[in-house]
């Protein structure tokens, strides 16, 4: 019984540690898990995509597939935009919904 309580505060300690240090103190996140991969070098900047599948589709169409990351600096979260213009008047046709990219961690 006495092992069982032992148990119960060693995760009761791990979860305090997890919940309030992790998040509060600034860096320890960075330094246990690593830094997040740095952004793309053309954030915010729209460029006309030729090469994929959709895109193909979208020349046959008489559009330009553009496409541009996006970074929201409140959330730290960042998008992939697609949008599709016709090609001689540069009018918006459509927009796909935002997907979000996952970052992946990179230890220093």
């Amino acid at each position: 019984m006495f092992y069982l309580f032992l148990v119960l505060v060693g995760i009761a300690g791990i979860g305090v540690y997890v919940l309030f240090i992790f998040n509060l103190v600034p860096g320890v996140q960075d330094e246990r898990l690593g830094v997040l991969e740095p952004l793309p070098p053309n954030v915010g900047q729209w460029a006309a995509e030729t090469e994929s599948a959709e895109a193909r589709a979208a020349a046959r169409d008489g559009l330009v597939r553009e496409v541009r990351h996006f970074f929201y600096e409140n959330n730290k979260k960042l998008v992939l935009q697609v949008r599709y213009k016709q090609k001689d008047t540069g009018e918006i046709v459509r927009v796909e919904p935002e997907r979000t990219v996952k970052r992946k961690r990179v230890r220093v």
